[in-house]
This record gives structure tokens, sequence and C-alpha cells, in this order.
């Protein structure tokens, strides 16, 4: 199988399949596509149409199938791969993890228009900026802190389902970017975070986003500069 991804640093869609995969033991092979300017001519946009009708990162492909879409993907690999567990084993556990999923799938507009993913930037003073000014991210915030802090409640942690699951690779994107804009959290909520930064997929796609250094203005809102 091909994992089609964007920079590491900031594609938070790319990384939830790329830590899944990572993290589960599946084998794969990488093939990243450098963002650019998006315009139907981009390098881009040409690559991703040989490979996805949607133009758009994550794509898998897996002998002549080609799954887009997050969602998608991790469903597929769930039935590829129904050893794994990647769903919990539980019925009501994984419809909650399924929902849990779709949430964020479908919401959180206002914590990702305003903190865009970017592993390698430290902006807390932009965090409390936003928080003070923004009542939809502080709704948002609120909202993954009531989330997390019941899924460890019901499930006695280390992680929202007890043991790794699709659900901690869709979240990991969202514990970066509140990692990344120093959003305070209560302590439980922090220690998972932490727990999930520490999971090797976790680890291994922070160091290679890290080691990307590359800058690119149009996704970066709050800097001019590295």
């Amino acid at each position: 199988m091909q994992l089609v991804f964007g920079n590491k640093n900031y594609s938070s869609w790319s990384m939830r399949p790329w830590v899944l995969m990572k993290q589960a033991g599946i084998a794969f092979e990488e093939r990243k596509i450098r963002f650019d300017a998006f315009t139907p001519e981009s390098n881009f946009k040409t690559e991703l149409a040989r490979v996805t009708p949607t133009g758009r990162v994550p794509a898998l492909l897996d002998g002549d199938l080609t799954v887009w879409d997050t969602l998608a993907i991790a469903e597929y690999l769930a039935e590829k791969y129904p050893a794994l567990q990647l769903w919990p084993a539980d019925t009501k556990a994984r419809a909650r993890a399924r929902s849990v999923c779709a949430e964020m799938h479908s919401g959180f507009m206002a914590l990702r228009s305003h903190f865009p993913m970017n592993i390698e930037a430290r902006l807390p003073e932009v965090g409390q900026r936003v928080l003070a000014e923004q009542p939809a991210v502080r709704a948002d915030v609120e909202r993954l802190v009531q989330m997390w802090t019941g899924l460890l409640e019901a499930s006695g942690g280390p992680l929202l389902f007890g043991t790794f699951s699709i659900a901690d690779a869709y979240f990991a994107p969202v514990v970066m970017r509140l990692h990344t804009y120093g959003v305070p959290v209560p302590p439980a909520v922090a220690a998972y975070m932490e727990r999930v930064r520490a999971l090797p997929g976790v680890a291994a796609w922070i160091a290679d986003a890290l080691a990307e250094q590359d800058f690119l203005d149009f996704e970066e809102p709050y800097r001019t500069h590295r």
C-alpha cells in the first residue's frame, strides 16, 4: 500500500491515517506531495489528479484501489486488518468511537480555522488572544475537554478507549494544535495529550515535520518567518 500525503508540519488530515498505520504496524510506502499554490496547474494539483478525483490529501493506494478521505481510509484499514482491532472491540464503545471521529470530521470549524496545525511553531500568545476574542473557539475547546474527559473516565485510560484506536489517531492533530497554541486544559487532558505525543507513531510524525524546514507563507497566518 502507498499513502499519499502533504507537508507533515501543516497537513492535519494527512497525519491521521499515517499515524494510524505507523502506530498499528501496518506496512506502507510514503508518497509526499509538497503543498504549493494549489492552483489547477500547480504541481500539487497535477500530481494529485493522477491519484484521486478530489485533488486533496490523503489518499491510500492499495493495488488498483484508491481510497480517499481520512475516515474512509480508517474504515478500510479496520476492515482489512480486523485482528488489529483499530476500532474498540465492544459494540457500544465502537459506536462512541465512530461518533466522536465523525464529530471531529464535520465539526470544530472555529478551532480549525483559528488554530491551523503548525507543529514546528510555538504560539501561546496567539492562543491566548484567540481564546479571548473568539467565543466559538472557546466552545470548541470546551467540547473537546468534555469529550476527552468523559471518554478517559469511562475507559480508565490511558487512551480514549483504553488501548490505541482510530479515535486517538483522529485526534492526534488536535493535540498538536492545542500544544502549538498553548491552550490551557485540565491536568487529566494535558496528561492524555502528552501520552498521545509520546506514541511512537505520533513521535515519528513530529520528528519528520520538524525536519521538513519548509516555511509556507500561505499556511502561516500568524508568522512572516520561522
